[in-house]
């Protein structure tokens, strides 16, 4: 694990994350794995919101957050070898909960994010004739996370 740094900005790259190779059953430290020659990470966060007019408001909208999603998509290359990317390029062909995992993410200041997910493969291999062949996946949130400050708790 790196070192908690307490930087105002910085590289992509000083996020750490990985992803537990025996789906949710996933629970040494050894059983979590980097997902090697990952070339890109895009969190994306839904939020539900209901809305409604009520009498009283004079016709302006009330709202409400009345739920929470994410997901993480990350493109790279396929490493053949590499216990993290073989296991997600291997679920690919799978379904159900199968594609149920854990995941963790370590931010550069020390807070760390866990979470359950399902993987999604979009791309388990391929691209251009000349091209290092890619390895496309999408982590989507499964249930609530757990988000612990740098030194602190949940």
């Amino acid at each position: 694990m790196k070192m908690a740094q307490n930087l105002g900005v910085y590289p992509v790259f000083d996020i750490e994350f990985k992803v537990g190779t025996k789906g949710r059953t996933s629970t040494a430290p050894g059983d979590m794995a980097v997902v090697k020659d990952m070339e890109t990470f895009s969190p994306s966060i839904d939020t539900n919101v209901e809305e409604w007019t009520p009498m009283d408001t004079a016709g302006w909208v009330r709202r409400l957050a009345t739920g929470k999603g994410f997901a993480i998509t990350l493109n790279g290359k396929r490493n053949v070898g590499d216990p993290g990317n073989d296991y997600i390029a291997g679920l690919a062909w799978k379904s159900g909960t199968d594609l149920s995992t854990k995941a963790e993410i370590v931010f550069p200041g020390g807070d760390k994010l866990t979470f359950d997910c399902v993987v999604n493969v979009n791309t388990p291999f391929g691209g251009d004739s000349t091209n290092v062949s890619g390895l496309e996946f999408e982590l989507q949130s499964d249930g609530k996370p757990e988000y612990v400050p740098a030194g602190g708790a949940a």
